[in-house]
């Protein structure tokens, strides 16, 4: 079978492209490489400096949705995983800091680990992901 070797990178489509690359800004420490103005969309690509992570966002001239809804077909939603339990308690209140609304920082019940969970201006479930340590 080919192999890949990791996620290279994500793209989202979002309502507000420029309102929405500040926030993954301000409230993931993106870094954004630049912007390009497409036919069909706008689109801004970001880096998160210590991954290497680009995420895209795209505007597209033509909507269909007014927002996300992860019970459609298609993304569910995006985890990012942490090192450590306690980096979920610090993100915890780096959203609060910032008004982000969030979940409580909340054990997985199939005990795989542990989450914590908010939402992006279009309401795109993002998750802080802290896999449970394998026995």
């Amino acid at each position: 079978m080919p192999k890949f070797t990791k996620l290279s990178h994500l793209d989202l489509s979002v309502s507000d492209v420029e309102h929405s690359a500040d926030w993954y800004a301000a409230t993931l420490g993106l870094k954004r490489l630049g912007r390009s103005d497409f036919d069909n969309r706008i689109m801004i690509v970001l880096i998160h400096p210590e991954t290497g992570l680009i995420i895209g966002l795209n505007q597209h001239h033509e909507q269909t949705a007014d927002s996300f809804d992860e019970h459609r077909p298609g993304l569910d939603h995006v985890g990012f995983e942490v090192t450590d339990r306690s980096d979920l308690d610090e993100w915890e209140t780096r959203l609060t800091e910032l008004g982000v609304e969030h979940s409580c920082v909340t054990d997985a019940p199939s005990g795989s680990g542990t989450a914590l969970v908010f939402r992006d201006p279009d309401n795109i479930q993002l998750e802080f992901w802290w896999p449970r340590p394998r026995a």
